[in-house]
């Protein structure tokens, strides 16, 4: 068994066990600091990635999204599943070519999102042709790659929770492996969501929320997406700032364990 057929098989039973976080690193020493933590996975972030070149979100590229695919599964022994946002172009076939793409670098697992970059969630049978594509990418694959489809109208200027609902319906029966409505703001409508689907679902943290409320609500899997590369940028800037504007250096006596954490794997 390959590095990745080991990782694959390993993601697709963490699935079927109890909930878990996956959590989003920005980059290989965030993904090796996570994995040292104790975290069984980890999930590639777009705007965290974009971040790292200095853009926003949805301005990489898929080569570029396949280099740091590749720089993610060296770096850890971990499962990686990747943020391939609508797969870098509104054709089925663009869903299906990134899914291999980023397979052929090392992923195991990989999101489609239904919202075109040019302002725009795709019509639902659209959709579900996108997401067929993948999964028949995926299935191709020769190792059992999680496919996640994810709706994105609740962020997108829709929060129906009825299209939501039927959308992912929709996916699962396409066949996708996970589900994921990125802006589900309650207990309730995260509930809501995971009753009406037999398939894992995927629920980005809420702050105003806990873990066991949300996985309690029905949620198989937690992500944090670009949250924990905000958390690390707003305490550089906070330090940063002090540094420029009072002159306080107390900040830079900060020190973490990377020896003890970069020893590990």
């Amino acid at each position: 068994m390959t590095k990745q057929e080991r990782k694959a098989v390993e993601f697709q039973a963490l699935h079927a066990g109890e909930a878990f976080v996956i959590p989003n690193p920005w980059d290989a020493g965030s993904a090796r600091v996570l994995e040292a933590l104790g975290f069984k996975a980890l999930a590639s972030t777009s705007s965290g990635f974009a971040f790292t070149l200095g853009r926003r979100d949805g301005e990489a590229t898929l080569d570029e999204v396949v280099d740091h695919t590749a720089a993610l599964h060296q770096a850890t022994a971990l499962p990686v599943s990747v943020d391939l946002e609508n797969g870098y172009g509104p054709a089925a076939e663009d869903a299906a070519l990134a899914i291999r793409r980023v397979a052929g670098a090392g992923a195991v697992g990989g999101s489609i999102e239904d919202y075109d970059p040019r302002g725009h969630v795709y019509e639902l049978d659209h959709a579900v042709e996108r997401v067929s594509a993948a999964v028949e990418a995926a299935r191709s694959l020769g190792f059992p790659f999680m496919l996640t489809a994810r709706a994105e109208n609740h962020i997108r200027g829709n929060p129906d929770l009825a299209d939501t609902i039927a959308r992912l319906r929709a996916f699962e029966e396409a066949g996708a492996d996970v589900l994921y409505a990125p802006g589900l703001r309650s207990v309730e409508e995260i509930r809501a969501v995971c009753e009406a689907v037999s398939r894992p679902v995927n629920v980005l943290a809420l702050p105003q929320l806990s873990l066991g409320e949300i996985t309690a609500a029905g949620a198989s899997r937690v992500s944090v997406g670009g949250g924990l590369t905000w958390v690390a940028l707003r305490a550089m800037a906070d330090a940063a700032m002090a540094i420029r504007d009072d002159g306080d250096l107390s900040s830079l006596a900060a020190s973490v364990p990377l020896g003890e954490w970069f020893s590990q794997g």
